[in-house]
């Protein structure tokens, strides 16, 4: 007697499991992978994505590539998501982390198709993560902080490394200075939120600056700003988030006078209003005055009457910087501006730069901060720039913190593919082959690399695996010889934190993407599929309008 069949999902559902959807998936994530895959490296191309509405970014940076490729794979998503991971995490790394993920995945593929259940391949994957982070551990070198100049020396070849693979990598020595310079500014804690970048167009890159305090564009103004004096030494800074202008009736609000002497008292009431304001700040002795919201030419006007000057509509992160930087507090009435609320800084001054002209606050006693400002030709071009200083500036934030560092280059990956190669061979079982598979998943970022450059990718990594067996531990890929090189002697230095959370990153995506057998995705919904408007039920003649 047949089995009644029972439909327990919605009709139009789709499932799709078993060993072939695990196969699916490891192709679809190598899809992703070779999006990004040319672009790593100093040797790297960069990649040119349009959106939508035409808007054009030229980049070379994992994360942001990913980010705008707009997946809709559901598997391929877990590789965007560990790029933006080590990109919130560490800063940068991205491309080598999604090419890391896809690699363990097609290593493993063939087992898959063999018929080895996943959870003994992500069994192994776990056991070689745990040894080859313990190895990391072991052979990382510490830097000694005690000594300041060796400290800067390694947090400027981090940067350099870093830069070596951007757009900007001609000037990576007059970048990677800068970096350091801006995060040596901050304090213990590091906030990325205290150095702020400004992008000027025009100019060359070498005319980029850092400000060892607040910079930011001029405001609007009005008239009554060219007569307000530009500099100040050792001024008061009035923080404010008040309207310094005649406000305009609100609408639909009446008035009933029956005189003129009336409606000369009200428009005096204002009046008195906004000069009360106005006297009030001028006898409180500060001699800039920032506003979140506007400053009308009346205020502009009496301010440059008695030597001050004023910025009305300056953005929030602005202000909070320059609250931050220079002390006091940011004021919501102007009745109490005692001095403890006053800001202070030792120099005030606006210079042209580019076509516009900036607010500089320097000095700032309370916390650290500085401003970035990028020049430069086309528009995307300093965006791409401001990229390459974000992972710069993190990956000196990272040195810092975790103060040891593993060699570039492909050394530190061709290191842990011979110590796992050697392990896999002491133990028995499927293990030793998975863990093997592993091992050889981490020499695609030194082939990589070759690729890249345009090297005989198999020559130079018969020589790697030459040298690492004979004990060099540090030798990786040398991009301006095409050969082979120390690359601690050539400083081509990277914090091992980076390392270890592509990793760790890169195991997880690939354990979760082989734990997964089954895709089961939902019809859709049933909306109407017309353009009709979608009819409300209404009352009387106006039934049925569009809602």
């Amino acid at each position: 007697m047949m089995q009644p069949q029972i439909i327990v999902l919605k009709e139009g559902t789709e499932a799709s499991q078993g060993k072939s959807q695990v196969v699916s998936n490891i192709n679809a994530c190598q899809v992703v992978a070779d999006a990004v895959r040319t672009t790593l490296g100093p040797r790297g191309m960069d990649k040119l994505m349009v959106d939508p509405r035409g808007g054009v970014t030229i980049s070379n940076d994992g994360a942001t590539i990913v980010k705008l490729l707009d997946v809709v794979h559901p598997a391929a998503k877990t590789l965007v998501e560990i790029a933006k991971s080590q990109d919130a995490e560490v800063g940068d790394g991205t491309t080598s982390v999604t090419m890391l993920a896809a690699e363990f995945l097609k290593q493993v593929k063939a087992f898959v198709e063999d018929n080895v259940h996943p959870q003994v391949i992500v069994r192994a994957y776990r056991k070689a993560t745990q040894l080859a982070l313990a190895k990391i551990q072991e052979i990382a070198i510490k830097i000694p902080r005690d000594n300041p100049e060796q400290h800067r020396q390694l947090l400027l070849k981090c940067a350099s490394t870093t830069l070596s693979s951007k757009l900007v990598a001609s000037q990576k020595d007059f970048f990677a200075k800068m970096v350091v310079d801006a995060v040596s500014l901050l304090d213990e804690l590091l906030p990325m939120d205290m150095i702020g970048i400004k992008k000027v167009q025009g100019g060359g890159l070498e005319d980029s600056r850092l400000v060892e305090g607040v910079a930011f564009k001029k405001t609007f103004s009005y008239a009554g700003f060219e007569m307000q004096s530009k500099k100040y030494d050792n001024p008061k800074i009035a923080l404010l988030n008040v309207e310094l202008e005649l406000k305009s009736e609100k609408e639909n609000a009446e008035i009933r006078i029956d005189n003129v002497e009336e409606y000369q008292n009200i428009v005096d009431a204002e009046w008195n209003i906004l000069y009360n304001k106005l006297e009030k700040i001028h006898l409180s002795g500060a001699k800039v005055v920032l506003s979140k919201l506007p400053i009308g030419d009346v205020a502009t006007q009496y301010f440059a009457d008695r030597d001050m000057f004023c910025a009305g509509r300056v953005a929030d992160e602005d202000l909070k910087r320059t609250f931050q930087a220079c002390g006091g507090a940011i004021q919501t009435s102007v009745q109490s501006l005692t001095d403890d609320v006053l800001g202070v800084c030792e120099r005030f001054e606006e210079q042209q730069i580019g076509g516009d002209r900036y607010n500089i606050f320097t000095g700032c006693p309370q916390a650290k901060t500085c401003t970035l400002i990028l020049r430069g030709g086309a528009e995307q071009f300093i965006e791409e720039t401001e990229r390459s200083l974000h992972d710069a500036i993190m990956i000196v934030r990272r040195a810092i913190k975790n103060d040891s560092v593993v060699a570039g280059g492909g050394a530190i990956e061709m290191e842990l593919s011979k110590y796992l190669r050697d392990y896999s061979r002491t133990i028995a079982g499927k293990q030793q082959i998975l863990i093997g598979a592993f091992a050889k998943a981490l020499e695609i970022i030194p082939r990589q690399l070759c690729d890249n450059a345009g090297f005989d990718a198999t020559n130079i990594l018969n020589k790697l695996r030459q040298k690492h067996a004979q004990g060099g531990t540090w030798y990786g890929v040398d991009i301006l010889n095409e050969d082979v090189a120390d690359n601690f002697d050539a400083c081509v230095w990277e914090p091992s934190i980076v390392k270890m959370n592509a990793i760790t990153a890169a195991s997880e995506a690939c354990c979760l993407v082989l734990s997964v057998d089954e895709t089961i995705k939902n019809p859709k919904s049933s909306a109407p599929t017309d353009d009709r408007p979608v009819q409300m039920p209404g009352r009387g003649r106006g039934r049925g309008r569009p809602f």
